[in-house]
């Protein structure tokens, strides 16, 4: 499975960007996927979680009613909503698959390349 992440940005505090998640080499759908961020200097953090056919949903404390994960297995494809960003959201933010949603990077086996999220005035 190759994963291509996309939809970062420099955007204003209070700003919303919306990213994608795209597979390309198996079908999406039968994999959880999970979206992770890493700012500089930081180390990789677990944001948000989806199953397979997408009726549950999972979210870090930091983001849980912020951002919101969906996904639409006919276009291969996990979103991840980010709407009232702030500065400290400011990371590269990776998806990656997996058989179960996890908070673990160990336990997901396909990793997307990063989109960077960038929030200043």
């Amino acid at each position: 499975v190759q994963l291509q992440a996309s939809g970062g940005g420099l955007v204003l505090p209070g700003g919303s960007l919306k990213l994608s998640c795209t597979a390309t080499g198996h079908i999406l759908g039968t994999y959880a996927v999970g979206w992770f961020r890493q700012a500089p200097g930081n180390e990789g953090q677990w944001l948000s979680g989806i199953t397979g056919s997408g009726e549950r949903t999972y979210y870090h404390d930091s983001v849980l009613g912020r951002f919101t994960i969906s996904r639409d297995n006919a276009k291969n494809t996990v979103y991840l909503q980010m709407p009232g960003l702030k500065p400290e959201d400011t990371a590269v933010y990776y998806c990656a698959a997996a058989d179960k949603v996890g908070v673990n990077q160990a336990q997901y086996r396909y990793w997307g390349q990063g989109t960077l999220v960038t929030v200043s005035s």
